[in-house]
C-alpha cells in the first residue's frame, strides 16, 4: 500500500497523507516524478511498460509517485532503483520542470548515466525492456504512438530549455 503526502495547489505540504487508490480530496494534490536519463551520446533511456499495466507495451521514462516523507529527488532515485535496478548519482540529476496537472504536481528530472542495458534489472510487474534512443528515433516512436501519450515531448520540453 502506497501512502503519499498531500499538497495544495502551490506544492506546499498540507500535513495530511493519502492512500493510493482512494479518490483525492477536492483541492489536494500528490507529487509524482518523471526521470529522464541521458547518456554521453545524447541518447535517452526508455523503458517498456509491462503489458498488464495501463498503457501496457508502451515506452516511457521511469517515474512514479513520491511516498510520504520523501523529497522529490529521493522519490526519483527510489523509483529508478526499483524499476530498473539503476542507482543514480544524485549529483548527476537536475530538476528541469515542475508542473501542476489535474490531481498531481509533476517534477521532471534529468539525470546523466551511461548504464549498459544488459546491466539493468527490471521490476517484474513494471518493466519488460529498455533501450537507448536518439532524437530521431524518439520522434519516430512518438509519431507511431509507441510512447505513453501523457508524457511531454522530451527534447522540446526538457532539453529545449
Amino acid at each position: 500500500m502506497e501512502i503519499w503526502d498531500l499538497y495544495d495547489e502551490n506544492k506546499k505540504k498540507i500535513g495530511k497523507t493519502h492512500v493510493r487508490g482512494v479518490p483525492l480530496p477536492e483541492g489536494c494534490y500528490h507529487l509524482v516524478v518523471h526521470i529522464w536519463i541521458q547518456n554521453d551520446k545524447g541518447e535517452i533511456l526508455l523503458s517498456k511498460r509491462h503489458p498488464q499495466k495501463s498503457w501496457g507495451n508502451y515506452w516511457e521514462c521511469t517515474g512514479g509517485s513520491v511516498l510520504t516523507g520523501e523529497t522529490s529527488l529521493e522519490g526519483a532515485l527510489r523509483e529508478t532503483a526499483e524499476e530498473l535496478g539503476l542507482v543514480l548519482d544524485p549529483s548527476q540529476g537536475k530538476l528541469m520542470i515542475n508542473e501542476r496537472r489535474k490531481h498531481f504536481h509533476s517534477d521532471i528530472w534529468l539525470f546523466q548515466s551511461n548504464v549498459v542495458i544488459e546491466d539493468l534489472q527490471f521490476q517484474e510487474d513494471e518493466v519488460i525492456d529498455a533501450k537507448w534512443v536518439d532524437k530521431v528515433t524518439y520522434e519516430d516512436m512518438l509519431s507511431k504512438k509507441e510512447i505513453v501519450p501523457t508524457l511531454p515531448h522530451f527534447w522540446n520540453e526538457v532539453l529545449g530549455r
